[in-house]
């Protein structure tokens, strides 16, 4: 999907309809082709050849492109004066009042400056917008001397506190972008990292820590910086705290609903981390918070979000009991064009999930077959831990349908791509795992017996049920239900619900 067709498909029906009326104002002459080259174009079944012949009849590439530009320009200044017209407002208005108290200033009209420079005051402290504040106080300060009512002491500390936030929030946004750097290192390129000691220096050498005064956008990357830890280190249950007391903090705030995307992000974060540590009813409250802000605004990021939205509304049922309802909502995602592909796999993967715990293997089979792309594709796109787990997948469904031959190929293949990394990333146990499916698999008959469950038993360092990892505790579950010899949606099942922490 080229930068076009992807700007394209993000909008919403509303948009594409002041889109239209956008270029309707905007052209001046009747034959202008853009508006039917924009309808042409939210029509996904339509290649650039069959559009190009819709145009003009035959093949005019020139001409094609030359209004593809055009129509890519203007898509970018509709987007940038919706923008200004919706996000900047309040910024706007803060300029007006500074620039017109300082043309008062100029006049000698000090009293009616200082009450518009008052004005913009209040207006830039509820919004925290620190770079204003710095504008509006560094006049008060100015021509301090003109007003025998001002506190001058009192103007330098506001001056001084608000430097201080600015700077704040500049070291914040410098932590985040080497951590989502960091990050992507393990994510994406699979290298071993001490993330969680990363995290710990960058936090300290930079000063952060939470306070009443930071914006809206600052808390919500401080919120993405501790999740990411808890990502890196498999310990959600650790940070769940922190993320619900910042999030109050941030409900306060009186601009939330003009960061509507950033509330959006956070709620959905809230909502990951309490189900990776099985709290699947708060999940779903913030889930449902999070749906209620994605119709918001005219649904201005309901396309956006609705992927990560259906598919953790869907895994917070598969582990209530209610599979059927979770494979009714993601089945029909599969078969749908967005532009989110990391959401989309995900979606795949664990509707695969879903089927190979429900025992239609088959099923799971066919939808496994379509990942046709190789395992460095999909480390780009959906990061080395989501291939990890795709082919112990693999591996598990090869070993329920019996083929035996491309069984032992994926082992060998998994063993050679990804031991070096586990082993750098101290997660040993998926290697000790992969031994003992390969045990169970090659010695069926001995996988009830009391040996093969004490060499289970002796072969992992456990950790506190309620800290493990949703997902691990599923791959296990397979391990388990074979021992017991019993139904592994229900070996799952009770494997969680034993470690769901006690709600006081």
């Amino acid at each position: 999907m080229n930068d076009l067709n992807h700007i394209i498909s993000t909008f919403s029906n509303e948009d594409k309809q002041r889109f239209t009326s956008y270029l309707e104002k905007k052209n001046k002459r009747k034959d202008t082709k853009n508006i039917q080259l924009f309808k042409l174009l939210l029509n996904p079944d339509l290649n650039s050849k069959d559009i190009c012949f819709k145009l003009y009849g035959n093949h005019k590439k020139e001409a094609y492109h030359a209004l593809r530009k055009r129509l890519y320009q203007s898509i970018i200044d509709f987007i940038a004066n919706i923008s200004l017209q919706e996000e900047k407002a309040v910024d706007m208005q803060i300029i007006k009042y500074i620039l017109a108290s300082r043309t008062c200033l100029q006049q000698k009209q000090y009293k009616m400056a200082y009450k518009i420079l008052d004005k913009a005051e209040v207006l830039a402290t509820v919004h925290h917008l620190f770079p204003l504040l710095n504008e509006i106080h560094h006049t008060q300060i100015q021509y301090a001397y003109t007003n025998p009512a001002v506190d001058i002491n009192n103007l330098i500390v506001k001056f001084e506190n608000n430097q201080k936030n600015h700077q704040l929030e500049d070291q914040l946004n410098i932590v985040y972008a080497k951590i989502r750097q960091i990050l992507n290192k393990i994510t994406y390129k699979g290298e071993a990292i001490d993330f969680q000691t990363i995290l710990n220096d960058e936090l300290n050498n930079h000063n952060i820590s939470i306070n009443d005064s930071m914006s809206f956008k600052s808390l919500y990357q401080l919120i993405t910086i501790i999740s990411l830890s808890a990502f890196a280190t498999n310990d959600y249950l650790k940070v769940e705290p922190f993320l619900i007391r910042t999030y109050k903090t941030i409900i306060k705030h009186k601009n939330k609903e003009k960061q509507l995307y950033y509330h959006i992000q956070i709620l959905y974060i809230i909502a990951n981390t309490l189900f990776r540590s099985k709290k699947f009813n708060e999940s779903f409250y913030y889930l449902n918070l999070m749906q209620q802000h994605m119709h918001n605004n005219q649904k201005k990021h309901y396309k956006t979000f609705i992927l990560k939205y259906s598919l953790l509304f869907s895994l917070n049922l598969n582990y209530t009991n209610k599979q059927d309802e979770a494979i009714a909502i993601l089945n029909p995602l599969t078969k749908i064009k967005h532009q989110d592909i990391e959401a989309l796999l995900d979606i795949y993967l664990s509707l695969i999930m879903f089927y190979f715990q429900k025992q239609y293997f088959k099923k799971a089979h066919t939808l496994f077959s379509k990942f046709y792309h190789t395992d460095h594709w999909y480390t780009e796109k959906a990061g080395t831990e989501w291939v990890i787990k795709k082919n112990l997948m693999d591996i598990l469904l090869h070993i329920e349908l019996e083929n035996i031959d491309l069984v032992e190929s994926r082992l060998l293949s998994f063993k050679r791509n990804h031991t070096s990394y586990l082993k750098g990333i101290n997660q040993e146990r998926v290697l000790i795992y992969l031994a003992l499916i390969e045990a169970c698999y090659k010695n069926p008959e001995k996988a009830t017996s009391i040996a093969f469950k004490n060499k289970v038993e002796n072969s992992f360092d456990w950790i506190d049920k309620k800290r493990e990892d949703i997902f691990v505790m599923s791959f296990y579950a397979w391990l388990k239900s074979k021992m017991e010899n019993k139904n592994l949606y229900e070996t799952t099942l009770n494997l969680i619900e034993s470690a769901k922490p006690i709600l006081k």
